[in-house]
């Protein structure tokens, strides 16, 4: 039996040397120098070539390797017998709370506004602080997160989401009063997972909903977001701005818009990164549990989508 490393693009080296501190006698192959596919039991990937899978007949266990499995889900070659399990690690929810708070701050204090005046020397100290209320799609382990740690510094949050949670301890609105929840805030932070209901769900037709100058922040997937209807929401006043840590195609093309639109604050998806450290152990214990057929821990809930 072996384990696959499956991440076109992607430097395996450090995972290999985590797997192997961790379990000596696991067999690793790194994809595309994949040599006995039949002995392959587990894959761990990210961004898979679809319907690659398939060529692993005796497969027990898809690992992704990170937070996100949508990128899995795709892939409608995987037989539903086979399990999906993601990574849950704090130090993911940490670093993604800490990017959105940075984002909320750098709006709530203008940043980019006081960035434009020093290139133009200018002396403003006109409205230094800007009242947000900022409303979280999304508020699973990592949205919970950052409405907690925005609450704790004196921000009002509101959430929304696709599913009931009577007893959510902030504002919380579902899909059938979208528009309500809209009205309430002037920075989106988007953290929803990405499913057929979520994708392409930050539209134009969402756009003309919101407060004007509302300030988008997407943390969650480049295909929630329609990038040309962000630029058109820019330029009309919807939004005031964005930050942007994902993208439909990455890297971001040279020639995309994004780049010379100074309403657009950009990062090569950073804000949460993997931690080789505090994944590997879950992708070992939960190749433990398949051997002595055990319930998995992480389990992706396919109908759901995470």
């Amino acid at each position: 039996m072996s384990l696959a490393i499956i991440s076109p693009g992607k430097n395996p080296e450090v995972w290999i040397k985590e797997f192997r501190a961790l379990a000596h006698d696991l067999s690793i192959e790194v994809y595309p120098e994949i040599t006995e596919p039949e002995k392959v039991e587990y894959v761990f990937l990210w961004q898979h070539p679809q319907g690659i899978l398939s060529d692993f007949p005796n497969l027990k266990l898809i690992s992704s390797m990170g937070a996100g499995v949508d990128h899995i889900l795709r892939d409608k070659s995987i037989p539903s017998s086979i399990p999906i399990v993601r990574i849950v690690d704090e130090k993911l929810t940490f670093s993604m709370t800490n990017y959105v708070v940075m984002a909320v701050l750098n709006f709530h204090r203008q940043s980019a506004r006081y960035q434009m005046n020093q290139t133009r020397k200018i002396w403003d100290m006109s409205m230094p602080e800007l009242d947000v209320t900022i409303g979280v799609m999304g508020v699973g382990a990592l949205g919970k997160d950052v409405m907690d740690k925005l609450n704790y510094m004196g921000f009002p949050v509101v959430g929304f989401g696709f599913s009931e949670k009577p007893e959510f301890e902030y504002p919380y609105y579902t899909k059938d009063k979208l528009d309500e929840f809209l009205k309430q805030v002037n920075v989106l932070v988007c953290l929803l997972p990405l499913t057929p209901d979520t994708e392409n769900i930050l539209n134009s037709s969402l756009f003309e909903k919101c407060n004007p100058n509302t300030y988008l922040i997407n943390v969650a997937r480049g295909k929630h977001l329609v990038e040309d209807d962000l630029i058109k929401a820019l330029d009309d006043g919807h939004l005031s701005g964005a930050m942007l840590d994902v993208y439909r195609e990455e890297p971001l093309p040279k020639d995309h818009p994004f780049w010379e639109n100074w309403k657009i604050t950009m990062t090569p998806h950073i804000a949460s990164v993997t931690n080789p450290q505090a994944a590997a152990p879950q992708v070992i214990e939960n190749i433990k549990r398949i051997k002595e057929n055990r319930e998995l821990i992480n389990v992706v809930n396919r109908t759901r989508g995470y």
